[in-house]
């Protein structure tokens, strides 16, 4: 599986960006996308989780109300709508794949279940 992140700028608090991953090669049957972090100094975290054949979307607790995961028809493209930004939301984010159908909470949003990674898009937010 092969996954290019994009999206990624600089943005004053409060402001918006919306990450799109490219996504081709994967021959799974089912497969779970999402959205992980990563800031200097910390440990890579998951934001967000969606299936791609049914199943609920997954938020972390300190995204849900502001970021929105969702991909397209063809599901070759997985997307982050990120609102009302914060200078805590500054990171490197990744897309990445997992081999497998819905996986709830909280695996959804562990690193360890995911297979495929991208290289990362930077997202800074200013105060």
């Amino acid at each position: 599986v092969h996954l290019v992140e994009s999206g990624g700028g600089s943005v004053q608090a409060g402001g918006t960006l919306k990450l799109s991953c490219t996504v081709s090669g994967y021959t799974y049957s089912y497969i779970t996308m999402g959205w992980f972090r990563q800031a200097p100094g910390k440990s890579r975290e998951g934001v967000a989780s969606i299936p791609t054949r049914g199943g609920p979307e997954i938020y972390a607790d300190s995204v849900k109300g502001r970021f929105n995961i969702s991909r397209d028809s063809a599901q070759n493209t997985l997307f982050l709508q990120m609102s009302s930004l914060r200078p805590e939301d500054t990171a490197m984010y990744y897309c990445a794949a997992a081999a497998s159908g819905w996986v709830p909470p909280p695996a959804a949003l562990s690193t360890e279940i995911y297979n495929d990674w991208g290289q990362g898009t930077q997202v800074t937010v200013s105060s």
